[in-house]
């Protein structure tokens, strides 16, 4: 039930240079979908390499670190097994300070270091093409793939463009269609195809920016991807003046990529459908994504940011919102591939979990919290509104008014200002628990008061979880967690400004019918920025990569014991009047076991 790219890695305030307006930027993944749900025929999809990661191909990432290990070994001319531990904080010091000294590609981290260290380890096209082959051999379709198939065989979606190699939409595709001869796929090889079939409207199309492993020409190496080919750019650009474009699984580190869209803003009727950004993880987007799509806003296009857990269970929940949906495959793929089914909880010497999830059960949630229509704003509008009126509310916006936690008088207080006409009750409908709603994001945040109220916390909101971390380390409540992760706060090294905390991070998330508190144990920094973000990652990674599992089992038994509060309940306000959020957690945690033991 675990997620986010980096689990041991977060940060507090502004980090990582994000743009002003970012925060603004954002949209709920609800509000998305029922977007989608009305705009599917007018909007296109373009995916990146995030999209096929459930699918089993290996990220950017792993590849630019088997590059190193490879240099490294050959260079050196040592056997590859006295660095094949890349978990290992020596190994990978090791092979980056080999990479360093050879003084010819771009530092880590930089977005051309992956096409830099693919040429140097494989400078022919054809090895590139091999290797590629290799790695994809064993990728399959996912969930989302098979998803965006049965969109397109419903006329719910038209175009794809991607900057993948892999076979994976075309192969979804050949499943929902019972064939190979409905989806038309060009690159760089028949960049014409894309345009024919896109101007005669014969649906679907997929257009490979970088090409197809299978083919002759690749785009890999720095020089190859600084420009996109002429007549797929073209193409490109005169879709955006059509469509809309949802991205998915792409960071924006490509320039001829953003180039071409950044260029496709410019007109005067582009993107009609809107611009969407999906988004996974706590970290900040690239500040050209940020300034892209505040740009796009400025021009009057419907561009938003949206948070989500995966490219699959986005997909997940776009097919369950469009009523009438013929999807047989669909539903086939998904059976076969279903991978857990609620079991009890393990009990005595031979129930030990085969793996401990990190998901505490909510035994008792809020049902039922204050409603106020007024005349207001978004959910921006709403906190904005209660820090002004320095009352404790929990609040946000949403199609049913807003909704909030707290004394009356408080409330009162907060919104009596935008004209309030009515003031009753809302009931949290379970339903809407189910996915990253308005509803279970106020859950969430009374959750993380309740918590932090009552063990002496300190919360900082984010899109995607909440950190908490101890108000003061040097407390002796603290004194078992020092025992187990050593120090609880102090300065990376080289880097004054740069402050880390041990602390949590809290999320909810959905499973077996039911509420489930999410506890990611995470190195929590404070004054993150570009100059830093690599130390930091390094510091985090070495601080944590010898938490095997009996140290992980102890950290989330320490935090579970923490949260839990046998039968007393959490109060996030602890008010006389109005409606209090007050919860009640179970300290035992989710786990599976093998049937029949």
């Amino acid at each position: 039930m675990a997620g986010g790219f980096d689990p041991q890695v977060a940060a507090v305030g502004n980090v990582f240079g994000m743009t002003a307006g970012y925060e603004q930027l954002g949209i709920q993944s609800d509000d998305f979908t029922r977007r989608i749900a009305m705009r599917g025929q007018n909007l296109m999809w373009f995916l990146g390499a995030g999209a096929s990661a459930a699918a089993g191909v290996p990220t950017a990432f792993d590849m630019i670190w088997e590059f190193k290990q490879l240099l490294f070994a050959t260079q050196r001319r040592i056997p590859l097994s006295e660095v094949s531990d890349l978990l290992n904080p020596v190994v990978l010091e090791k092979l980056q300070a080999h990479i360093d000294s050879l003084k010819e590609i771009p530092a880590q981290g930089d977005t051309d270091e992956y096409a830099a260290l693919f040429e140097k380890v494989y400078p022919s096209e054809s090895d590139r093409r091999a290797y590629l082959e290799e790695k994809l051999a064993a990728a399959k379709p996912s969930y989302g793939h098979m998803a965006l198939a049965t969109l397109l065989k419903a006329g719910r979606a038209r175009i794809v463009w991607t900057t993948n190699f892999d076979p994976l939409v075309a192969d979804a595709c050949a499943k929902v269609y019972g064939g190979t001869g409905h989806l038309t796929t060009a690159d760089l090889e028949s960049p014409d195809r894309a345009l024919q079939a896109i101007q005669e409207e014969r649906w679907p199309v997929e257009c490979k920016l970088h090409g197809d492993f299978r083919s002759r020409r690749l785009k890999n190496t720095p020089a190859e991807l600084k420009t996109q080919d002429a007549r797929l750019s073209q193409g490109f650009g005169h879709s955006c003046q059509r469509y809309g474009l949802i991205v998915a699984g792409y960071s924006g580190r490509d320039d001829s990529v953003m180039n071409s869209i950044e260029l496709a803003i410019t007109g005067s009727s582009s993107f009609p459908g809107g611009l969407f950004w999906l988004h996974r993880g706590d970290d900040a987007p690239l500040q050209r994504v940020t300034r892209l799509l505040q740009r796009a806003t400025e021009m009057g296009i419907d561009a938003a940011l949206v948070s989500i857990d995966s490219f699959d269970e986005v997909m997940r929940d776009l097919v369950r919102l469009i009523d009438g949906l013929e999807k047989p495959e669909l539903d086939a793929f998904a059976q076969e591939r279903r991978i857990w089914s609620p079991a009890p909880i393990p009990t005595g010497r031979k129930g030990t979990p085969v793996i401990r999830l990190n998901a505490l059960p909510i035994h008792h949630a809020p049902t039922v919290c204050r409603r106020v229509l007024c005349q207001i704003g978004g959910t921006a509008d709403v906190r904005a509104a209660v820090k002004r009126a320095g009352v404790d509310v929990i609040a946000a916006r949403s199609q049913n008014g807003v909704l909030a936690f707290g004394s009356d008088a408080d409330v009162r207080k907060a919104f009596s200002a935008y004209g309030i006409t009515t003031f009753d009750l809302h009931t949290l409908d379970r339903k809407r628990q189910r996915y990253d709603s308005t509803e279970r994001g106020l859950l969430r945040e009374a959750l993380t008061k309740a918590l932090a109220r009552q063990l002496n916390l300190v919360a900082t909101r984010r899109r995607r979880s909440d950190l908490v971390v101890p108000r003061d380390p040097s407390d002796s409540s603290w004194s078992n967690l020092q025992k187990l992760v050593g120090a609880l706060v102090g300065t990376v090294k080289d880097h004054p400004g740069l402050q880390w905390k041990e602390g949590v991070g809290i999320r909810l998330d959905w499973a077996d019918d039911r509420l489930w508190m999410l506890v990611e144990p995470r190195t929590v920094f404070e004054g993150l920025n570009d100059t830093n973000r690599t130390a930091a990652a390094d510091f985090a990674r070495e601080r944590t990569v010898k938490r095997y599992n009996r140290e992980l089992s102890q950290l989330l038994d320490f935090w579970s014991n923490c949260f839990a509060q046998g039968d007393d309940n959490l109060r996030a306000l602890s008010i006389g009047d109005g409606i209090d959020a007050v919860f009640r957690l179970s300290g035992r945690g989710a786990g599976t076991r093998r049937v029949g033991v």
